[in-house]
C-alpha cells in the first residue's frame, strides 16, 4: 500500500495524464487542457491503491484488536495468508493478469 502513491505519480507522470488543470503548471504551459485527462493504465492504478486502502485499514485494525487478545505467534497463520492474498491481489491488479487470477487471490 505504501508503493502505491508513488506508483500512481509516476503513471500520471510518464503517460502525461493529470486529473487537474494545477496539476500540469510544472509540466507545460502551453498544452494544459490537453494534459487533463483519463488514462486507462492510471486509473487501473488509482482503481487499485483504493481497493488496497478499503481493505488494508480495516485488516489492520483487525489485527491490532487481535494482538490486545494476547494470542500464541501459531495462530496468526489467517493473517499471513490475507497478506498473501493481498499482495497477490495487487500484483495481479497492476500487471493486468488474466482473469481468474484476481478473483482467485
Amino acid at each position: 500500500m505504501m508503493l502505491m502513491s508513488p506508483l500512481t505519480s509516476y503513471f500520471r507522470l510518464t503517460r502525461k495524464a493529470f486529473a487537474n488543470l494545477e496539476d500540469t503548471k510544472f509540466v507545460s504551459s502551453k498544452e494544459d487542457r490537453k494534459r487533463v485527462c483519463v488514462d486507462p493504465d492510471v486509473e487501473r492504478v488509482h482503481r487499485c491503491h483504493q481497493n488496497d486502502l478499503e481493505n488494508i485499514t480495516p485488516f489492520v485494525l483487525a489485527v491490532f484488536l487481535y494482538t490486545l487478545t494476547g494470542p500464541e505467534l501459531s495462530n496468526t497463520l489467517h493473517f499471513r495468508l490475507f497478506a498473501g492474498c493481498q499482495i497477490f491481489h495487487t500484483i495481479a491488479y497492476i500487471g493486468a493478469l488474466p482473469q481468474p487470477s484476481r478473483g482467485l487471490s
